[in-house]
């Protein structure tokens, strides 16, 4: 099925920043504007078109979600991305937090381990004209040592405890935020200060399960 953009798409976005995103209390107009102009709808699936600017995650295949809006915004807000940062992402999945962060940063470096997704997403990407994202299809709990340090990393999706391994990719002063936890998983808002590390806890979150080695760790 050929994708198409469901009628009045940029009135629609606007109408979700505004109701799901701006009263639930994003603030930075960078990010607000990155997901008005991010068309959602070209990253769902082609039964989820109508239902892409609802307030929940949606099913991208092979057992993988999109993140609800919000969420989105959330994440990307406490990252405080700078326009000269370069960005790693853990977690493709469907493109669409890739395009949110690279209306953001200068560059973005992203990683999906489900091959499918990865090929999808980044197809998805390149249509859209973003030049500025490199892509990798493996195992994102590995990071991408030979491109660190980098500004900030967002992951996408879960592992049990702290993924000190990325954060060690981190530059100094750098972010990292992502879901940690099992079953009751919260965000986490890591920090480099030199050779400290400030971590802070944020919301309750359901994220699906981080894969590859991380999982095999003691």
């Amino acid at each position: 099925m050929a994708w198409r953009s469901p009628e009045g798409g940029r009135k629609r976005r606007e109408e979700m920043v505004r109701t799901q995103i701006e009263r639930r209390g994003v603030r930075d107009e960078r990010v607000l504007e990155a997901m008005r102009r991010v068309p959602r709808e070209v990253y769902v699936g082609a039964d989820d078109i109508e239902n892409a600017f609802h307030d929940g995650p949606l099913p991208i295949g092979c057992g993988q979600t999109i993140s609800q809006p919000y969420i989105v915004a959330y994440m990307t807000e406490m990252l405080a991305i700078k326009p000269r940062d370069r960005v790693l992402e853990i977690g493709t999945g469907s493109g669409y937090q890739t395009a949110v962060l690279a209306e953001l940063a200068a560059e973005v470096f992203t990683i999906e381990i489900v091959e499918e997704l990865a090929r999808t997403a980044e197809t998805r990407l390149r249509e859209q004209g973003y030049a500025n994202v490199r892509f990798r299809t493996g195992d994102g709990s590995l990071g991408w040592l030979e491109a660190a340090p980098f500004d900030a990393i967002m992951v996408t999706a879960a592992p049990e405890r702290t993924p000190d391994g990325l954060v060690a990719q981190l530059a100094d002063g750098g972010r990292m935020i992502a879901p940690v936890g099992a079953y009751d998983q919260h965000l986490l808002l890591a920090t480099k200060r030199g050779e400290r590390i400030e971590r802070r806890e944020l919301i309750g979150v359901r994220f699906v399960p981080m894969t590859g080695r991380i999982r095999e760790e003691p």
